[in-house]
């Protein structure tokens, strides 16, 4: 033991048989540590009653045990500007920082400021989770000078071929083809998507080539004039565009709308329309927000594990941190029935 009586990261290296360094990393969370020595380790710390000093540690690593959460402007029925989805990841991250032993740093901005510049040379935080970006395009340029100055961070997303960074997304395309198959199995036939095809939005865009492909592989055509375009994921937007939709005459039974808000409002315009959902008007989202299983008529749609997602988020913003490997990971999706599809709710 120290002279003062207080253990040292060398009486626990004595103890555990192994270097000073390899108890920093294990006492770090690092993977390049074993699972069993990391174990080890934690115990002999707990025995001995070690407390880590975070302050010197920052000093010499030039470190912040600090992460920062970025929450981009959304448009929002309620002018909060974040996505209720995105409010779901909050808890997960936040308890995941807490057993790495970092502390988080949660900062709302606009993805067309200049705010990747206050990072370049900034210790206020060693690394970045991004969550919301608007237009894919624009945002791209800014995520590759992210990438270019070395600054570390991950994003919540579609997981794009070439893309700048590290991204954490959803299996968009096999969820939109499940969801629609749902749709087929309960016997729609004309199905009408709400949601962008752009580049712009590519998450929506998977969600509309899962549902082109359930199409194909049951024998049925894409009707272009079944396809509504809506960029921003707003209940306004998804009323909108299905109001238009009734108006424009087109004959459709079912509705698989690109989020759970977008669903929320075509179900008011159906409504207000006088149009019976589920009986004569299936409806579907993806997302599963809280609000979907509250809904006047509760929502049948996509479910994307906001829990896991933000276990893995900052896994792989830690994995950058520590100069180990990392890769972009694509989660699974789930169909969740409820009542909007007319089709028995799940247990």
């Amino acid at each position: 033991m120290s002279s003062k009586g207080k253990a040292t990261s060398f009486d626990i290296a004595y103890e555990a048989g192994v270097s000073q360094s390899t108890v920093s990393r294990a006492l770090s969370g690092s993977s390049l540590v074993s699972l069993d020595t990391r174990r080890k380790i934690q115990a002999i710390a707990k025995q001995l009653n070690y407390k880590v000093d975070k302050n010197a540690s920052c000093l010499r690593r030039q470190h912040s045990v600090t992460l920062a959460l970025l929450l981009f402007e959304d448009p929002t029925p309620d002018e909060s500007l974040i996505n209720p989805f995105f409010l779901s990841m909050l808890g997960s991250i936040t308890r995941a920082c807490a057993r790495q032993g970092y502390d988080l740093l949660i900062s709302f901005q606009q993805f067309s400021n200049d705010w990747h510049a206050d990072y370049q040379d900034s210790h206020k935080a060693d690394g970045l989770i991004l969550l919301g970006y608007g237009d894919y395009l624009v945002a791209r340029s800014t995520l590759q000078k992210l990438e270019d100055q070395n600054t570390h961070f991950v994003r919540w997303g579609a997981v794009v071929e070439g893309q700048p960074g590290i991204s954490v997304g959803c299996d968009n395309v096999n969820g939109g083809r499940a969801i629609t198959e749902h749709l087929l199995g309960l016997g729609r036939r004309r199905i009408a998507f709400v949601g962008s095809t752009s580049e712009q939005c590519p998450e929506f865009l998977d969600r509309y080539r899962g549902y082109c492909a359930a199409h194909e592989a049951a024998g049925l055509p894409i009707d272009p004039a079944l396809q509504v375009d809506a960029l921003d994921s707003t209940e306004q937007v998804g009323h909108e565009a299905v109001a238009a939709l009734i108006r424009s005459g087109v004959d459709f039974d079912g509705v698989f709308a690109a989020s759970d808000l977008l669903a929320i409002g075509a179900t008011n315009a159906l409504v207000e329309s006088g149009l019976h959902v589920p009986e004569q008007v299936s409806v579907v989202g993806f997302d599963d927000i809280p609000m979907a299983s509250y809904a006047s008529i509760p929502l049948t749609t996509v479910q994307q594990d906001t829990k896991q997602a933000g276990e893995i988020l900052v896994e792989r913003l830690l994995q950058q941190i520590r100069g180990e490997p990392a890769e972009s990971v694509m989660l699974p999706a789930k169909v969740i029935v409820r009542r909007s599809c007319g089709a028995h709710a799940q247990p």
